[in-house]
């Protein structure tokens, strides 16, 4: 009997030693690369990333998971969209998801699961020129007319502590207005003032 043709029979089984040496490429095989079926259920098994907000131009508010199973969930980043729409104008913009992510990381950093409340999220151009022209020190090409940019403060976290976590994620530019009480974060590259 040759060494290819020896067997194993275990329980009454015949395992040949070529199976074996098949069983064994196989399982290097499958640790080298991930099986798209486990792939797709760990997926499922990511947390959900939620946020809450309150407009305070508006008085509204809303809480809602916008990402779940992997991806971002479309009725949520529409309510978004509206939540944080230009309030002069009511001109609605996507929000970059960037954006969303970012002040989710900032929420968890802060361990504040309390509403954030925004001063300004989309900006349209003609709210952004008219403001521009009263003085109140906006930029000419803003983020926020982007869709990339919101003011925020945190009730139950001094502005203080919500602009150095900001700081701290290093995610995009981040502003401090101690005056009118709220703090920049934007997804652009990466700067402080």
């Amino acid at each position: 009997m040759s060494s290819a043709d020896y067997k194993i029979v275990p329980h009454g089984r015949h395992i040949t030693r070529r199976r074996v040496l098949q069983w064994g490429a196989v399982g290097l095989f499958s640790a080298a690369v991930p099986d798209l079926g486990f792939a797709r259920g760990r997926k499922f098994c990511l947390p959900e990333r939620s946020l809450s907000f309150c407009n305070t131009h508006t008085g509204e508010e809303l809480e809602v998971v916008y990402w779940s199973r992997g991806k971002y969930r479309k009725q949520a980043l529409a309510d978004i969209d509206h939540i944080l729409r230009d309030h002069r104008t009511g001109e609605v913009k996507a929000i970059n998801t960037r954006l969303l992510d970012l002040a989710h990381d900032l929420g968890e950093r802060l361990g504040n699961q309390g509403p954030f409340h925004i001063i300004s999220g989309y900006r349209s151009a003609k709210t952004n020129a008219l403001l521009r022209a009263a003085g109140h020190g906006v930029a000419g090409k803003s983020l926020h007319l982007q869709g990339k940019a919101l003011d925020v403060r945190m009730p139950g976290t001094d502005l203080p502590v919500v602009h150095r976590a900001a700081v701290d994620l290093k995610g995009g530019g981040v502003g401090y207005y101690p005056g009118p009480d709220f703090v920049h974060i934007d997804v652009g590259r990466v700067r402080y003032w």
